[in-house]
């Protein structure tokens, strides 16, 4: 099915919807706080995540060698994925707007 999705949406949806996930436990984990509030603390560590990814020492490579390693650390730095982490985290930021307006 990736085949049959634009080259575009095949390279940053996965960074997107990372940060999504980032912005949902962001929510259940601050649940007093306002939904802006949680979307910084999602991107910021989204953020810091990507920079992280600008240092290499042995022991943070053999993490990163590990499957759940890569999976949450990345392997090098990016701005597209700066980007995509901000779409995902604004996705959820007006979903979560849009659904408060809703009630």
């Amino acid at each position: 099915m990736a085949d049959q999705l634009p080259k575009l949406v095949n390279l940053y949806l996965g960074d997107a919807l990372w940060a999504l996930m980032i912005f949902l436990i962001a929510g259940f984990l601050f649940t007093k706080r306002s939904t802006l509030r949680i979307s910084l603390y999602a991107a910021t560590f989204c953020y810091l995540i990507e920079i992280s990814q600008l240092y290499h020492a042995p022991w943070i490579d053999t993490i990163r060698g590990t499957t759940l390693g890569a999976l949450a650390l990345g392997y090098g730095f990016l701005w597209s994925d700066m980007l995509a982490y901000s779409i995902g985290v604004g996705f959820g930021l007006f979903l979560e707007k849009l659904m408060l307006k809703n009630r």
